[in-house]
């Protein structure tokens, strides 16, 4: 399991539920919450390691929380943050996005799941479960401020030495 980076089309495809929970997934999110730590971040979604699948790891500081199957069912306020993304290395945007919300979803053992939060999680949440739509952080900043941001976003999507 590796990051995949800006421009691999996996980041732009709409993830499946997960239906099985089992053995698999743990370690899935394990592997997840592993990378994540790694690379310095706060949270990853199941697609940004090319898995298909709507399952997220976040860690603001507090304790890690994976979630299969996250849906945001109810949002509220407006508050602008700057915003990075592990598969944009180097790339910080402010990003307008709800303050309040409330989510869905279930533990990796299929437990259902509902709770309201605000501040950074609500922030970090949104952020990832867009991941498990196909969107990407960039897609939440107007023309001109991709415009001028184009040069940067040209130097993530070359490839990869390694």
């Amino acid at each position: 399991m590796e990051l995949i980076l800006y421009q691999n089309k996996i980041l732009r495809e709409k993830c499946g539920e997960i239906k099985e929970f089992d053995r698999d997934l743990e370690n899935t999110a394990s592997e997840m919450l592993g990378i994540m730590y790694k690379n310095n971040g706060v949270g990853l979604s199941a697609p940004q390691v090319g898995i298909g699948k709507r399952l997220i790891a976040v860690n603001i500081g507090q304790a890690p929380v994976v979630l299969a199957n996250p849906k945001v069912m109810e949002k509220s306020g407006k508050e602008i943050m700057e915003e990075g993304c592990l598969s944009f290395p180097g790339l910080f945007l402010k990003i307008e996005r709800p303050g309040r919300i409330k989510v869905k979803a279930q533990s990796i053992k299929g437990e259902s799941i509902e709770f309201e939060t605000k501040g950074l999680l609500a922030r970090v949440l949104q952020h990832e479960i867009d991941h498990l739509d196909g969107i990407l952080f960039i897609d939440r900043i107007g023309f001109f401020k991709r415009w001028k941001i184009r040069k940067k976003l040209k130097e993530l999507a070359k490839p990869q030495k390694t």
